[in-house]
């Protein structure tokens, strides 16, 4: 099981970097995804599959079930937790660069030109009579 995990693992890894260097944005986003999901499935595979036994156990003492190492699952839902951040965070990203410049490709946004920021509703405030 565990062979057929890593060539998974492997496989995800390829298509996640081939869509990180395509240049479409949203093509970047899923590869970035896919090869989270990547890590995941390896820190996962890491952890072994099976259960084991207990680290801590005292000498006389008996272990009377294995149990399932909560690392490899902590660490995992972490990565999980973070990688939906992001993934929003990227989404949102880049429909602001969609309305701003009206593409997602990288290589066209690289050649746009500068675009500048609204005026901010401070720097209309009337700075008359005002002590600093």
């Amino acid at each position: 099981m565990e062979i057929l995990l890593a060539f998974l693992v492997g496989g995800l890894a390829a298509v996640g970097v081939y869509l990180m260097l395509r240049p479409h944005l949203i093509q970047f986003l899923i590869g970035f995804l896919v090869l989270g999901n990547a890590a995941n499935l390896l820190i996962f595979t890491a952890g072994r599959l099976g259960s084991q036994f207990p680290p801590l156990v005292q000498p006389s003492g008996a272990v009377l079930e294995p149990y399932a190492n909560p690392l490899p699952q902590a660490l995992i839902l972490t990565a999980i937790v973070i990688g939906f951040a992001l993934a929003a965070f990227g989404i949102v990203l880049f429909y602001r660069a969609q309305q701003a410049l009206g593409t997602l490709n990288a290589e066209t946004i690289l050649e746009a030109p500068d675009v500048s920021p609204a005026p901010s509703p401070v720097d209309e405030l009337p700075t008359e009579g005002v002590r600093r």
